[in-house]
């Protein structure tokens, strides 16, 4: 137990670093990795996981703005960094001085950068997103001639990749659309290089398609989500099992706890909370817990969900404040003030994943992973 704070996260070290391990034996040794740090690291904490991921041997970090791009340098990593989000005119200072590769998702912002490097008589090396079907970031055919045009204009600009992003590999078992995406894909690479663009890496793969499809690895995957020790979607994890896949490849890092600060008795026939929405019919024993939901304990979970304390649930009575929940411990015996409570984790037979709050906020683990306080302290374990 952290006895410095109330509210805690540990990042279990060797899960991610095994996580990431059985990704790239599935990558092979032809693709490279690049893995997603963007929303604090998924909220694992952005300087805890540059911390952790400068153990591997992986090429990139990829970020989604300058602002990440700051803190993963600022925390030591001195290999490449690929910011996936949209480019501003006022990021361009930024993107040569943390040496960054930006993705490219409209044109004049690629003129921008050509001006600026022939101006400061440097290079740089970016990557071209394309427009295949999820109608997001991305530039289609005509704006990639555009593109075209501005490549041979600064030749200050050197292609890194070209990359798109599947709009539905993780939502369904049939991947029929995806597989149209990834030939829409290769006829825009197709129509690149016949334009003498060749970029050096092509990438496509999130952590569905890393952990499904082959023919997306290419030369370059992005995984994230799996990286963190979760399956993309339930679908995701079908498909992959019908496919051969073994169980194991998986292990979740994230444990978030809180302690009791307070044990009271409360007779029965009172209300418990914010707008009276719990009412006792008994006798009932509650610890109160100072974490809420601007800690990331969502609000949909009151009356709803529990957390574990002495490996036994205790449920959620009543709303869950900003910063405090209660908990019925009735039936939990020897629980004592500043014990733990653990709000995702495991404690003796019991679990409890972001997949569980995903299912009772009817969400998914990227919103309930991503949802969680920067302010909350990470600790490496």
């Amino acid at each position: 137990m952290n006895n410095k704070t109330t509210n805690w996260i540990e990042v279990s070290r060797s899960a991610v670093l095994s996580n990431l391990d059985n990704l790239s034996q599935l990558a092979g040794r032809k693709t490279k990795i690049a893995v997603a740090v963007k929303a604090d690291g998924y909220g694992h904490g952005l300087r805890e996981m540059t911390a952790i991921l400068s153990d591997s041997d992986i090429p990139y970090l990829a970020v989604h703005s300058t602002i990440e791009a700051e803190m993963v340098r600022m925390s030591g990593w001195d290999r490449k960094i690929m910011m996936v989000g949209p480019v501003l005119p006022e990021d361009i200072d930024s993107i040569f001085r943390l040496d960054l590769e930006p993705i490219i998702t409209e044109p004049s912002i690629l003129a921008q950068l050509g001006k600026f490097c022939r101006k400061s008589s440097i290079n740089t090396r970016i990557h071209l997103k394309t427009e295949t079907g999820t109608n997001r970031q991305g530039m289609t055919e005509a704006e990639l001639k555009k593109v075209i045009t501005i490549l041979k204009k600064y030749p200050e600009l050197t292609v890194q990749g070209v990359s798109t992003h599947f709009a539905n590999i993780e939502d369904t078992t049939d991947h029929s659309y995806a597989k149209t995406q990834l030939k829409r894909f290769k006829q825009l690479v197709g129509i690149l290089k016949k334009a003498g663009v060749k970029p050096r890496l092509r990438h496509t793969a999130c952590s569905a398609a890393l952990l499904l499809f082959k023919e997306t690895y290419f030369d370059l995957a992005r995984p994230g989500i799996s990286v963190y020790g979760y399956w993309p979607s339930t679908e995701t994890y079908v498909s992959y099992r019908l496919g051969g896949g073994k169980n194991s490849i998986l292990t979740p890092a994230l444990s978030l706890y809180s302690r009791i600060t307070q044990i009271k008795t409360i007779e029965a026939d009172n209300f418990i909370g914010y707008g009276c929405t719990y009412r006792t019919t008994s006798r009932t024993k509650i610890a109160i817990l100072p974490i809420g939901y601007s800690d990331g304990l969502d609000r949909r979970l009151s009356n709803l969900g529990y957390v574990l304390i002495n490996g036994r649930r205790a449920p959620i009575r009543g709303r869950i404040c900003m910063n405090l929940t209660m908990v019925d411990i009735t039936d939990i015996p020897r629980v004592k003030l500043y014990d733990k409570a653990t709000i995702i984790g495991i404690d003796g037979k019991e679990t409890i994943s972001a997949d569980t709050h995903a299912s009772w906020c009817q969400s998914i683990n990227y919103d309930i992973l991503a949802g969680l306080s920067p302010l909350v302290p990470r600790f490496i374990v």
